[in-house]
Formats: structure tokens, C-alpha cells, sequence
């Protein structure tokens, strides 16, 4: 027997391979299906399942993808209602996998369909468990994800107490814990950095876990302080239950090369939005007007869900050379399925063909520390609670999560400093505003993280300052 676990950094998202003599099953894949073809070719095994743990909401499964190219068997959990062909299992149902055994534990709770897959190994000991978002490392799924349901997340969280107790706590402490998402995802609230544990030092160390735990203490508990989940999430949720466009013909759409004049012609006849995922100083220092960015190398696809409002908006990219391919994937991964090329030859190729550039301005910290002008506001473009815990005297906080809902709030004739953590979503931030006129944009260099190291002075638990 072989369990593997694949793990995507960037969607924090973990699918599994389980193999033994010779079949194969996979749990939760990723819209690209290739990797796990290979991987069972290699080893000489035929998969015969494909193990979804509920309906996600924050990537697009390939679970339909790789039923076909595989003639694998799709399985949800009970309660389930897909628009395509797929074995709905009854709670308890044994899946037979080479010498070991898949059982079927329900678990609602984080939605009404989500299933838990018990792994019993050859000699019938029961190995390693399969939670999907029903159980993370140091926490639970989030109850407020469910896609079409009259239940509030009062109610969905009441069934997760259950199911916790019920199917999950009574199996031994040695059971391995493997889930669907680990730190950073926004499937649940304090997700550890490890991505799987036993049972029994989750029972220790997991908050929901506590052998106490009254079911008002925990529907309290895993109910407050939710923060908004992203925009994409139901309309993946979505993707994931009626089925989605192969994503064969998705790469073969988004990844074709167009010159710069074709280019041009694609973006302005479609509407297209332009999506810059260079480097976030190259894009800084020139790229095409009224383009976005979002780079390749950080948080890409959550924040272009977070931020894209129309999964089907039309977008032509600009790339580093030899990663075009790596961006319509990740794309597609959040369900952005109508990319219609890249720019052949990047930005030099750009400005070969006589177009326009743009710039963004940057100071570093010190710089700004040393001096800045005083007739411009200062936007501290990090979540709330960072802003709470940390900022710079007299910032104001003005979240990039909720750029779109309060741009109203900004003045296109004032000045503004930006910064984040680290640089990437102030740039991202300063990509926005230029798109949308605002012309007085300078990027701090570093983020709060290089501001710290400056004599500006700091406050802790301070009410954020607003804009109006």
C-alpha cells in the first residue's frame, strides 16, 4: 500500500494517491489531471477512483477530467447531487482498492455532502483518514461555505459537532489525519503549517476536539470571527457540482502566442483584461497601461479569484518566457477558463512594436522615513486584523481583500503611499488604482516589513482610521 500526499503551496490544497497492487485511487485532484495519470502509469497501477470530499468551493476539482481520460469511478458521500455521472456511496459503504479497504464516513457539516474516507490497510487495521475540510490540522472546516442550502452556518456547524464525535473522535489516536487544506487556506480559520497528524495528538491539540466541548461552546467557537470568504468561492462551489469545460481546450485556448499588434487587437475587441504575472519590481519599472498585476511567484490564484469578479471575463497575459503554460493552469485551478494568449516576446516585444508604457513610482522605507510628501495619505492595503495588531501612525487601513467594494472611498485628485507586508499586494493595490485613474500612486518598497526597521513610530490594537 502507497499513500501519497501532492501538495500545492499556493491554494495551501492537498490531493492524495492511494495505491495498492496495482489500482490506484485519488482524492480532491487539481484541475490538471496529467500528474496523476503519470504517476499511476509509472508505477504500473489503473486508477479506478476518483474521491471527491465534498463540492470545494475554493478550487476547481479535475475529478471530471480524469474520470474520462481514466475510466476511473467518481465518488461523493452521501447527499451529493452532481450534474454528471458519479456513484453516490451510503454512509458505511466499503470501496474495495487492490488489498485495502475505503470506507465511507458522512461528515457533514462544513456542506451537507462532505465525506471523510477511512484507508484500512491490508490486514484490517484502519490506517489513515481522508477529511477533506471536515477536519484540518488545529482546526475544522468553516460552515459558512455551503452552496444552496437553507441551513445557516449555526446549523451546518451543529451537524460538524456530530460528525466529529460521532465518526471521527472514536477511531484510534494512531489513525493518521490527512486533510484537504493546510495554513493559508480560507477554508478555515487557524489552520497549522503541517499538513497531516494523528488523531490522537489532534484530540490534544485541536481546539473542536475537546473531549468538554459542549455543542454550544463549539458551534461559538467555530462561528465567530469568520471573516468574508473570497467572491470566486460559490461560483467554484458551483463548477464543482454542474461540470466545467475540459481543461485540455482550456490550455490549448489561453496558451497562444499573439505579437504585440495581435495582442492589442484581442484585448480591445473583447474587453479582455490584462494580466501582468512578472515580477513585481519589472512590473513596476514598465509595463502596458491599464494592465493588472498579479505575480506568478506569490498568492496567484487566490488573490486573482479574490479579485476578478467574472469567472469569465476574457483576460490575455504577459509572462516570464517559458511559464505561459503555468499561468493558464493556475488560472484554470480557480475556474478562469477564457484566456485568450499571451504576449509573444513580453513586454520587450511591446515596446518594439512602438506601444505605450507605463511605470509605477516606488520609494523605499527609508526613503519615505527620511521624507515623504505630506499632502498624500498613506493606505495600509493589509487585512484588518494585521493592521490591528501593527501599523505605522497615522495609516490608514484599506484592505486589498475588498478593494473593488470600496474604491468609492478614494480620491482620484489625492496622493497615496501604499504598502502591504512585503510588497506584493501594495503593487498589486497601486495595479488597480493606475487602472481606474488614479495617476499620485507611490509603492513603498518592502512593506511594513521594512518599515519596521525605520524610526517610524508604531501602533498596537488601535481602532483603524477611516477614510470618511
Amino acid at each position: 500500500m502507497k499513500v501519497e500526499q501532492i501538495y500545492t503551496g499556493c491554494l495551501a490544497e492537498a490531493a492524495y494517491y492511494i495505491e495498492s497492487n496495482g489500482e490506484a485511487a485519488i482524492v480532491d485532484p487539481l484541475r490538471e489531471v496529467s500528474p496523476y495519470i503519470e504517476m499511476a502509469e509509472e508505477r504500473g497501477a489503473k486508477i479506478k477512483y476518483v474521491l471527491e470530499t465534498h463540492f470545494h468551493a475554493d478550487f476547481v476539482s479535475g475529478h471530471i477530467d480524469l474520470a474520462k481520460k481514466t475510466g476511473a469511478e467518481i465518488v461523493f458521500g452521501p447527499n451529493a447531487q452532481p450534474n454528471y455521472e458519479a456513484h453516490i456511496a451510503t454512509d458505511g459503504e466499503i470501496l474495495h482498492l487492490g488489498d485495502v479497504q475505503i470506507k465511507v464516513l458522512h461528515t457533514p457539516g462544513h456542506t451537507m455532502e462532505s465525506t471523510t474516507y477511512l484507508l484500512i490497510d491490508e490486514e484490517g487495521e484502519e490506517h489513515s483518514i481522508f477529511t477533506g475540510d471536515t477536519l484540518f490540522i488545529g482546526d475544522v472546516g468553516r460552515p459558512d461555505l455551503a452552496v444552496k442550502t437553507d441551513l445557516s452556518r449555526e446549523d451546518l456547524a451543529s451537524h460538524l459537532y456530530d460528525s466529529l464525535r460521532e465518526k471521527i473522535m472514536p477511531l484510534g489516536d494512531e489513525v493518521i489525519v490527512y486533510p484537504g487544506h493546510g495554513a493559508g487556506s480560507a477554508c478555515g480559520k487557524n489552520m497549522s503549517k503541517e499538513t497531516f497528524d494523528t488523531l490522537g495528538h489532534q484530540k490534544i491539540t485541536n481546539y473542536a476536539l475537546r473531549k468538554d466541548m459542549t455543542r454550544e461552546e463549539f458551534v461559538k467557537e467555530v462561528t465567530e470571527n469568520l471573516v468574508e470568504p473570497p467572491q470566486y468561492f460559490p461560483k467554484n462551489a458551483v463548477m464543482n457540482k454542474m461540470g466545467y469545460e475540459s481543461f485540455d481546450e482550456v490550455l490549448n485556448q489561453g496558451n497562444t502566442p499573439l505579437s504585440a499588434k495581435e495582442f492589442e487587437t484581442v484585448a480591445n475587441s473583447t474587453g479582455a483584461l490584462v494580466l501582468d504575472t512578472r515580477d513585481k519590481d519589472a512590473f513596476a519599472k514598465e509595463h502596458i497601461p491599464g494592465s493588472i498585476f498579479i505575480g506568478i511567484d506569490d498568492n496567484f490564484a487566490p488573490w486573482v479569484g479574490a479579485l476578478i469578479v467574472d469567472l469569465k471575463q476574457a483576460i490575455v497575459f504577459i509572462a516570464e518566457e517559458g511559464r505561459e503554460e503555468e499561468v493558464v493552469t493556475r488560472l484554470s485551478r480557480v475556474g478562469y477558463d477564457n484566456t485568450l494568449g499571451y504576449l509573444k516576446g513580453g513586454i520587450e516585444a511591446w515596446k518594439k512594436a512602438g506601444f505605450d508604457i507605463d511605470t509605477i513610482d516606488q520609494v523605499t522605507a527609508f526613503e519615505f522615513a527620511k521624507g515623504h510628501k505630506s499632502d498624500y495619505s498613506v493606505l495600509d492595503v493589509r487585512k484588518e486584523s494585521e493592521y490591528e495588531s501593527q501599523h505605522v501612525e497615522g495609516t490608514i487601513n484599506f484592505p486589498l481583500d475588498f478593494i473593488n467594494r470600496n474604491m468609492a472611498e478614494l480620491d482620484r485628485d489625492q496622493g497615496y503611499y501604499l504598502h502591504c507586508q512585503g510588497g506584493y499586494r501594495s503593487l498589486i493595490t497601486a495595479s488597480i488604482l493606475r487602472s481606474r485613474g488614479f495617476e499620485k500612486i507611490v509603492n513603498i518598497k518592502g512593506g511594513f516589513n521594512a518599515l519596521k526597521e525605520t524610526d517610524l513610530k508604531l501602533t498596537e490594537f488601535h481602532e483603524p482610521l477611516t477614510l470618511l
